[in-house]
């Protein structure tokens, strides 16, 4: 009794242990890289314009306006700062090489957001102004996460 009690309290029964198999830890950067690349799908936790994203292939992005591209060209996102799949992560310190991880974004169209409004009013005085404007962005469509076999000689 004391046994089957010191094993619930570890809080899962060591039946439910033994079914799931034991998780695989790498002991390198490569064998990492090999075990990410072998998962269905990854994505990327990338600084793009001085904020972070979570990416995966084929999203769209919208960031604030890039005044010296046009669509269609293709950017190279050079700050990655995590890879991962369904099952592992690897962490840069601070960023992932480029030499490991490539990610491209190619631009779709520059737009711009939704009407906004600035009221401004002082009281007493009859002063009321009303400014109008549209914000203006940049979308970029993600592409595939490339992860080099093996990492090019430095």
């Amino acid at each position: 009794m004391a046994t089957l009690a010191r094993i619930v309290r570890g809080g899962v029964p060591a039946l439910c242990r033994a079914v799931h198999s034991l998780p695989v830890v790498p002991n390198s950067t490569t064998a990492a890289l090999e075990l990410i690349r072998s998962q269905p799908s990854q994505y990327v936790v990338a600084s793009f314009v001085g904020r972070k994203y979570i990416l995966t292939p084929r999203d769209v992005l919208t960031v604030p306006r890039l005044r010296d591209v046009k669509v269609g060209d293709v950017l190279t996102l050079d700050e990655i700062h995590e890879l991962g799949s369904r099952e592992y992560t690897l962490r840069g310190n601070p960023v992932i090489p480029t030499s490991r991880v490539k990610v491209e974004a190619t631009v779709v169209e520059h737009t711009k957001g939704k009407m906004e409004f600035i009221f401004k009013k002082k009281r007493r005085k009859g002063y009321q102004k009303t400014i109008k404007h549209k914000q203006p962005y940049t979308r970029l469509r993600i592409g595939d996460i490339e992860i080099p076999i093996t990492p090019p000689a430095s």
